[in-house]
């Protein structure tokens, strides 16, 4: 018994600041939302996510990091690794980029699914089998999880249009988002709202989608961040104004989203606005090509 307490005595000052530095690390992201430069912040977040993948070795079921590292590297693989590619004129960088951001978005995923499979036995077998079923075991206090889940696994879908078995998994991810919206449709200030713009607008009627029901979401989206957030606008001209070949609304939603003035306004969505911003442009001076006249 002194040996088992010795041991216990030893090893419970590391579990506690293993766990409070976990907890730190996995609160910091309001740190990178409010920066103005996001060259630096595209320096900074590859060590800040290898930093928390190192503690979660140490406290592998610490729901904090496992939603932390999902959100962060769905947010650095889109806003820059894919960006990066897109933009890239040499096909060859197009490609590797466009391969490296579908693994860093399947990275994300699975922290995801580990994170709502925390204290939840089975969680991982029952969403393969059963999506619906299981993401009614999820409560409102892992809206983070579900949504951050659901849009890095979504995102993966998009850019795997090679790959039959992932395709299949496109039902698994409107079931864990959909849930999120029934739970709390406010989440971070509408962000629901946006994937479903691009999920209901992206689509053909003929498979589902529908303008009306994207235009609803935009318009939530909009009032839900008062206006302080731009990427719904610029998702809706990407994914609507594209598809039903609106060139006018196209280009009158993107200068509206490149008028707001992202560096002094809304200081807590400051990054997100400055990278859809460079998504508007990248956007508009694609127009020709997006647009038959």
């Amino acid at each position: 018994m002194i040996l088992a307490a010795c041991f216990l005595l030893a090893c419970s000052p590391r579990s506690y600041v293993i766990s409070r530095m976990a907890d730190a690390a996995s609160s910091g992201g309001e740190v990178f939302a409010r920066d103005d430069d996001p060259e630096l912040v595209r320096d900074a977040v590859p060590f800040a996510l290898k930093g928390m993948e190192s503690l979660l070795a140490s406290s592998p079921d610490h729901k904090g990091l496992l939603t932390a590292l999902c959100k962060g590297f769905t947010q650095y693989a889109v806003a820059f690794v894919r960006q990066d590619a897109e933009e890239a004129r040499d096909p060859e960088a197009r490609r590797m980029g466009m391969e490296r951001s579908r693994r860093l978005l399947l990275r994300a995923r699975d922290y995801g699914v580990r994170g709502l499979s925390v204290d939840r036995e089975g969680f991982a077998a029952t969403l393969s089998a059963d999506p619906v079923g299981a993401a009614a075991r999820v409560g409102a206090e892992d809206v983070p999880l579900l949504y951050w889940t659901a849009a890095a696994w979504s995102l993966a879908v998009a850019s795997s249009s090679d790959d039959p078995a992932l395709l299949a998994d496109l039902p698994r991810c409107e079931a864990l988002m959909r849930r999120a919206l029934a739970l709390d449709d406010r989440y971070d200030d509408g962000a629901i709202h946006e994937f479903f713009v691009a999920f209901e607008g992206g689509r053909p009627e003929a498979m589902g989608g529908s303008v009306d029901r994207a235009r609803r979401h935009m318009e939530r989206a909009m009032a839900l961040s008062g206006g302080r957030k731009v990427s719904p606008l610029v998702t809706f001209a990407e994914t609507v104004s594209v598809r039903t070949q609106d060139r006018k609304g196209f280009l009158d939603l993107l200068d509206r989203a490149l008028a707001f003035d992202a560096r002094s306004a809304a200081p807590e969505h400051r990054m997100d606005n400055l990278v859809s911003q460079r998504r508007a442009r990248w956007l508009k001076g694609r127009v020709d090509e997006l647009f038959l006249d």
